[in-house]
Formats: structure tokens, C-alpha cells, sequence
């Protein structure tokens, strides 16, 4: 096991549909310490960069489109395997398939508007985390519950 950052970002359904507070519970009730949150408003700047690897796809537009219609919440959650952790905790990207209990199984009906994006490896979370923070926006503090989140050695 090993102590990781993830990039969770909170989409336009959640912010407009009032969710923001929900889904944080949701992460620090699981024990994740969260080390960077901001509200920014995407553009097809960083976009482009965040889903370049869907740009030939048909709905590239929509998915930029649905990114911008209002702001977003970028968070940085740090724990052990927290990239497995967050996605498991977020379940399958189409939110009429995701398992009750999830975040988006329990507040989202689609594929395209399901409330979070989550990092999908400890790779792609570092590249994430660099593209929506800068390093003094990531915060490193002693979480005064760590002794009662984890043993010791599974920190190492």
C-alpha cells in the first residue's frame, strides 16, 4: 500500500444540482485527507489538454461543452491507494450502471452528466493534479486522525 494523491473534480451536475457538500462528506467520512479544493471555470484550453485523448471521438464536444457550463470544484485527496479508493467510492462511469452506494449510483441517471471525474491511475493522478493545481495550491499537513485511519506500516 502506498500514500497517493488523486485528482477528484466535482462536474457541473453536482455543482448545480447542490451535491458539493455531499460528495466531500462523502470522501473525508472515508478517512481521505483532502489537500488542495478550488472552485475555476474550465475553458477549452485545458480541456483540450484534460481529454485529449478522446479529441476524435463524436461526443468530444459535448463533453466539453457539459465541463463548461458552469464552474467545477477540483479537489486533491491524499491517502493510502487513494486513486483505487476514490474510484471505487465513485463506481462506473455510466451512472445508470454504477451500484447504489457510490456517488454516482446513488445521484446520477447518465453517462455523460455523472457528477465526478476521478483520476484512473497513480500516473494519470500526478499529470492531473500538475494540469488543475499549482504546488503551492497542494497542501501538506498532519491529519490529526492519521494514527486512527491506518496502522503504522501501511503507510510505507
Amino acid at each position: 500500500m502506498s500514500l497517493e494523491k488523486t485528482l477528484v473534480i466535482l462536474k457541473p451536475s453536482a455543482v448545480q444540482r447542490g451535491l458539493i457538500g455531499e460528495i466531500l462528506h462523502r470522501f473525508e467520512r472515508k478517512g481521505l485527507r483532502l489537500a488542495g479544493i478550488k472552485m475555476m471555470q474550465l475553458d477549452d484550453k485545458i480541456l483540450n489538454e484534460h481529454y485529449a485523448h478522446l479529441a476524435g471521438k463524436p461526443f468530444f464536444q459535448r463533453i466539453k461543452d457539459s465541463m463548461m457550463a458552469s464552474p467545477v470544484i477540483a479537489c486533491c485527496y491524499e491517502g493510502v491507494d487513494a486513486v483505487q479508493v476514490v474510484r471505487s467510492m465513485t463506481g462506473a462511469t455510466n451512472g445508470r450502471l454504477a451500484v447504489p452506494g457510490t456517488i454516482r449510483g446513488d445521484y446520477s441517471v447518465s453517462a455523460q452528466e455523472n457528477i465526478v471525474h476521478t483520476s484512473d491511475s497513480p500516473e494519470n493522478a500526478k499529470e492531473e493534479l500538475a494540469r488543475f493545481f499549482s504546488p503551492e495550491e497542494i497542501f501538506d499537513y498532519r491529519q490529526s486522525t492519521l494514527p486512527y485511519l491506518n496502522y503504522a506500516d501501511e503507510y510505507q
